[in-house]
């Protein structure tokens, strides 16, 4: 059976890969902005299920998986940062505080016409850096690609003191929550390796 990642990320992929499974990578194009959700769970959880059921309609007896993230920090939900600008204002605000870094899951079973959709939650503590390095660390470009503006396994990962629960939910997949989501629809782990 085909494994599919509705998700251009890749960190997400090289997760995947971390673990054994070679997915392959069908991009949703899902337009993000068809979504709103004041809670930051609902947000991903729709996020990430409308990439996989766009995905699920191009292809057939696979397994498709959709992946959202956002930070959610001082009462506000953080995804990618439009500016530089924007990413230096997030980093002043977050830095010495902590966030919360929600991943929604989505899973479609073709096979047995399912969708499986949960979200994983981490909690991220960030350092009290100054001015001087987060203008560094945004002009490295890396801010600009990740939602809540850093990379734990890049560069950002430098200015992160600490993090409660998964940390490659963090990363983009928590993998301890895709294992539960394949157990569930009656699959292991060992299916999708070569």
């Amino acid at each position: 059976m085909e494994f599919v990642l509705a998700s251009a990320s890749p960190a997400r992929r090289r997760l995947l890969q971390g673990i054994g499974i070679n997915p392959i990578v069908h991009v949703s194009n899902f337009d993000e902005s068809q979504i709103h959700h004041d809670d930051p769970a609902q947000l991903v959880e729709a996020l990430a299920a409308a990439k996989a059921k766009t995905v699920a309609q191009h292809r057939q007896d696979a397994l498709i998986l959709g992946c959202d993230s956002v930070l959610h920090v001082r009462g506000e939900i953080l995804g990618k940062p439009a500016s530089p600008t924007e990413a230096i204002a997030r980093w002043q605000t977050m830095r010495g505080h902590y966030g919360l870094l929600y991943t929604g899951h989505a899973l479609v079973d073709q096979t047995q016409n399912q969708l499986l959709v949960r979200h994983g939650v981490t909690k991220v503590y960030f350092a009290a850096i100054d001015d001087d390095t987060i203008a560094a660390y945004v002009r490295s470009g890396e801010p600009l690609q990740c939602a809540g503006c850093f990379a734990l396994e890049g560069k950002g990962g430098l200015f992160i003191e600490k993090i409660e629960g998964c940390h490659s939910n963090v990363i983009g997949l928590s993998l301890p929550l895709l294992r539960e989501m394949l157990t569930h629809l009656g699959y292991t782990v060992q299916h999708l390796w070569p």
